[in-house]
């Protein structure tokens, strides 16, 4: 168990957190959510310890280890990939250490033996003869090889480090499990793994997520962090969103029903007041008019951004035919007989385990890059509009989102460019902000101001949620539903693509597999998974 008693957070004259007291409990799992900002990051360091709090304690039960994911990937580089997962237990990896260290003695003392007997009594209390058993299972139910299992950190890909480190945060059966955005780089297995590991995890765990399908697949609780406070909720992230609007409803109706009785009892007094015969009816009104108070509603801080794409002119019959596109990049071959044509009203979802090769096959198709062999056909009626996955080349100017936005819009009135600007969360001074410092979901914001003001009737997304928060990806969500065009798009957010898609296609190493299928549907399909497994015993 883990809780907090009056726990209060400043940072100067900012007020994160105040007197904030939230109990945690062992077999739950709480999604942590609130707007960007809130504290989210923070809270998790102040269960931690990482830092520590104006006033007010966190309680943890006694004996209870807490384990963190930690957010460095290139913290380990000199550690073997199962030292570093067995680092998430550090008293247990500190005795693996002495031990190693006294056993290496040439000359072996009484001291010795009796510290030795004390390590190795604490070693088997702590399960060290499974470690590397544990640590390996878990790195092999994460996708990673049997064979790096032993290399070391600086020798594995970003992608596999990523996987490591949330092994160590899993490693040793925590009582606390602390995780920030878990869910983040990884692939569609593995986030399957995951999501049942933490559905059966008998300890307490505390998620930060902006997936909402991983939140309401593993989450028992939702703790809403708004107006410094956690709130807490019993259900998944949807059963809160639905409760949370229902409540508000509910407010207002209630309010609404005060106010008519106000009003209809204002009415009496002004009528009667004056008349003698009623004058005690209308006291006695008034009387009830002083005792009525609307309930205060506070309207959540949350705010979403207005997104909104209309295309300027519809798509002919001619959209997009791809034909055997070929593509080798530092001598593998990433793209492979790649065939697939556009048709009127396709929201076509990229999916595979291969994070290059869709980004390749946009860059292609946008003209950024070239392709070894075969065909790339658009209609000649079609616009396109871009979000790349790496947007870093879009903000090297020296300029502000204003004038960076104003390269996009062409009317010269920045009335309304600040009507649009603040219609996306960039209020007041915000417009001034240079955009070379802007944060990922800032730029992710730009970007999709840019593909808005394009209208374009064809959208090429590549992970367009990755640096938005909840509100923003429900914005955009909502924004897709409803685009009257022609889409193509790569995401990790299983909701996503399961609300948005009315096709799939899986970049594979022989081709792709194309399937008019509900992303659910396409997950589960055995002749799918059969042809996916072909595929790569092809390759191999």
């Amino acid at each position: 168990m883990i809780q907090t008693k009056n726990v209060t957070l400043r940072f100067g004259k900012r007020t994160l957190f105040e007197d904030v007291n939230i109990k945690f409990t062992a077999g739950n799992c709480y999604g942590l959510i609130g707007a960007n900002g809130a504290g989210k990051s923070t809270f998790l360091k102040l269960l931690s310890g990482e830092i520590e709090t104006t006033s007010g304690e966190i309680i943890i039960s006694k004996g209870e280890r807490i384990s963190t994911l930690k957010q460095d990937h290139y913290a380990y580089e000199d550690y073997t990939v199962m030292d570093t997962v067995i680092m998430g237990n550090t008293r247990l990896y500190s005795i693996m250490k002495e031990k190693e260290e006294l056993y290496s003695h040439t000359e072996f003392t009484d001291a010795d033996g009796m510290r030795l007997a004390e390590l190795e009594g604490e070693f088997m209390e702590l399960n060290g003869w499974e470690a590397e058993s544990e640590a390996g299972q878990l790195l092999s139910n994460l996708g990673i090889d049997v064979l790096k299992h032993y290399c070391l950190m600086s020798e594995i890909p970003a992608k596999l480090k990523v996987k490591v480190l949330l092994a160590q945060a899993l490693f040793g059966n925590p009582d606390i499990l602390l995780l920030d955005e878990p869910t983040n780089n990884l692939d569609i297995e593995a986030i399957n793994w995951l999501e049942e590991f933490l559905i059966n995890y008998p300890n307490t765990v505390i998620v930060v997520s902006h997936d909402r399908h991983f939140l309401n697949k593993v989450c028992t609780h939702i703790a809403d962090i708004d107006y410094n406070k956690i709130k807490l909720y019993i259900g998944n992230y949807d059963f809160w969103y639905e409760s949370s609007q229902l409540a508000l409803k509910q407010m207002k109706e209630a309010n609404k029903k005060k106010e008519e009785k106000i009003k209809e009892l204002q009415d009496f007094i002004a009528r009667f007041s004056a008349n003698a015969s009623k004058s005690k009816q209308a006291t006695s009104r008034k009387k009830m008019l002083e005792k009525i108070e609307l309930d205060e509603i506070i309207p959540s801080s949350r705010k979403y951004p207005y997104i909104d794409f209309k295309p300027e002119r519809p798509s002919g019959k001619e959209i997009l035919t791809v034909k055997n596109l070929c593509k080798t990049v530092d001598g593998k071959k990433i793209l492979n007989k790649v065939s697939f044509s556009v048709l009127k009203g396709d929201k076509i979802a990229f999916v595979g385990s291969d994070e290059l090769a869709k980004t390749m096959l946009f860059k292609i198709l946008m003209g950024e890059e070239k392709f070894d062999s075969g065909e790339v056909i658009w209609g000649k009626t079609v616009t396109k509009s871009y979000f790349p996955q790496d947007n870093s080349s879009y903000f090297t100017k020296d300029i502000n989102i204003m004038e960076w936005i104003g390269q996009y819009y062409n009317i010269d009135d920045e009335t309304v460019l600040r009507g649009f600007l603040g219609r996306m969360l960039f209020s007041g001074e915000d417009v001034f902000k240079k955009v070379p410092v802007l944060s990922g979901g800032e730029k992710a914001r730009c970007m999709l101001s840019k593909c808005m003001l394009e209208a374009s009737n064809m959208l090429i997304l590549d992970e367009p949620t990755a640096h938005l928060d909840l509100e923003s990806i429900t914005a955009l969500n909502n924004g897709l539903i409803k685009y009257d065009s022609e889409l193509l798009f790569a995401s990790h957010d299983h909701q996503f693509v399961s609300t948005i898609a009315n096709r799939i296609i899986e970049i594979l190493p022989t081709g792709v597999i194309d399937r008019r299928l509900p992303y659910d549907e396409y997950l589960e399909n055995k002749e799918v998974n059969q042809l996916r497994e072909r595929a790569y015993a092809e390759k191999v």
